[in-house]
């Protein structure tokens, strides 16, 4: 059992923006023996997703949320590091992005951060990426898996674009698609024909691993 208190701290050092404080949180988790994925997923997340709550509510703009994006992706680093390769499961390859005309990034962060930590090889193509360039990448990288993310309503045309681009190339039975982001839900990813709908990152990984058997 993690100490309240270390997660509590966890969570703040994202919030408050503390590179600094978060590496030596992780790090110290680490030092101790702690669990990696509890540590990400009931400390630090919990402080991302404050963030986007401040970034929602426009107590919090762009900048910051790109340096606590970062932030996060730093610790998990730390943290990811330190599970045992026996511990982790085989490593199918996914692509994540955030879908063209969108910026938000910290929900596909995470997902990203919570697919290593499982043993995911992971691509991860940033924010506002074009339909084309997802399914580019996705033939170089060989990828099984591509997962999108959308934050806006006005965005979540994307992944249906993706959809409908897959379909057009003759490659949708090459991939597993899934969609997730605050405004999508299981019905969209049923109605543009996606193979699945992630709730959120922890649902994410379930949903690949049970695409991939």
């Amino acid at each position: 059992m993690i100490d309240q208190a270390m997660l509590d701290a966890a969570a703040a050092s994202i919030v408050e923006q503390d590179k600094d404080k978060a590496e030596q949180v992780a790090r110290e988790a680490v030092e101790k023996g702690l669990d990696p994925l509890a540590m990400i997923s009931d400390g630090f997340t919990v402080g991302i997703t404050r963030v986007g709550d401040l970034f929602d509510r426009g107590e919090l703009f762009l900048p910051e949320l790109i340096i606590c994006s970062e932030i996060m992706k730093g610790v998990t680093e730390i943290l990811n590091a330190s599970i045992p390769a026996e511990d982790k499961k085989a490593g199918a390859k996914v692509l994540i992005a955030t879908v063209e005309g969108d910026v938000h990034d910290i929900g596909k962060g995470i997902v990203v951060s919570l697919f290593n930590a499982h043993g995911f090889e992971v691509l991860d193509l940033g924010r506002d990426v074009p339909t084309m360039k997802i399914i580019e990448k996705a033939e170089e990288f060989g990828a099984q898996v591509i997962g999108t993310s959308a934050l806006l309503t006005s965005t979540m045309e994307g992944q249906k674009k993706l959809e409908e681009a897959l379909r057009k190339e003759g490659l949708r039975d090459k991939y597993k698609t899934i969609v997730g982001g605050a405004p999508v839900t299981e019905r969209w990813a049923k109605r543009i024909g996606a193979d699945a709908y992630a709730e959120d990152a922890n649902d994410g990984v379930k949903k690949a691993f049970a695409l991939l058997q």
